[in-house]
């Protein structure tokens, strides 16, 4: 594409070029960013303007979820297949959470929540245990990503007050390699990826090219 796309800004023609359809591959693939949070002691992981990364990874699949699982292995955060997920979300996302988390039930994890969130996922039918928030005092969820009792986190903040009390849940879930997402988009394909673990293949790079070399 990027060929393509110079040839074309110095005055070429698609149809010169032979490019007059799209070719849509029958495979995933998914780019990863890699950032250095780890190095920065004291530096919150949450996604700013001024954060860079410092490489990129790529995951290929036979579908979406096996590349995004490659892309995450890549990056250095492996995703766990069962344990106990820890979900805690902004009232926006309440309603999306629930399905979220009966997808996570679906797979075997147990969950557990931040009161807020775990009563819109019990009042859905969806068995969960309430945790305190740091601010709440202990035991709290910072005690049990402590302890290592947590295998997944899916925390979504919004404002200046909830990003800050959040803190000290996605910076001990870095420090301990612990998987975590600050998304519901991003949860939902750590979902997708955690479905696809059994059924996880190598690609060589050849056989992916050779899809096109005749076209």
């Amino acid at each position: 594409l990027a060929k393509i796309a110079a040839r074309c800004m110095v005055g070429e023609k698609l149809a010169d070029l032979g490019f007059l359809h799209e070719r849509v591959p029958s495979y995933y693939s998914v780019k990863e960013a890699v950032f250095p949070f780890v190095k920065f002691p004291g530096v919150d992981p949450l996604l700013g303007p001024e954060m860079k990364s410092t490489g990129e990874v790529m995951g290929v699949g036979a579908t979406f979820g096996e590349g995004f699982s490659k892309s995450q292995q890549g990056a250095g955060m492996v995703l766990p297949e069962s344990g106990l997920a820890f979900i805690s979300v902004r009232d926006q996302d309440k309603a999306a959470c629930v399905k979220l988390a009966r997808d996570l039930a679906a797979a075997g994890f147990e969950l557990i929540a931040t009161r807020g969130t775990a009563k819109a996922i019990n009042a859905a039918g969806v068995p969960c245990r309430a945790i305190n928030k740091v601010l709440e005092g202990q035991p709290h969820v910072v005690d049990m990503i402590k302890n290592e009792e947590i295998d997944l986190i899916v925390n979504t903040t919004d404002g200046e007050q909830a990003i800050a009390d959040s803190y000290e849940i996605r910076r001990e879930a870095l420090q301990r390699r612990i998987a975590y997402t600050t998304t519901i988009a991003g949860a939902t394909a750590a979902v997708m990826a955690i479905a696809t673990s059994d059924s996880s293949s190598v690609h060589r790079l050849q056989d992916l090219h050779k899809e096109f070399s005749n076209e």
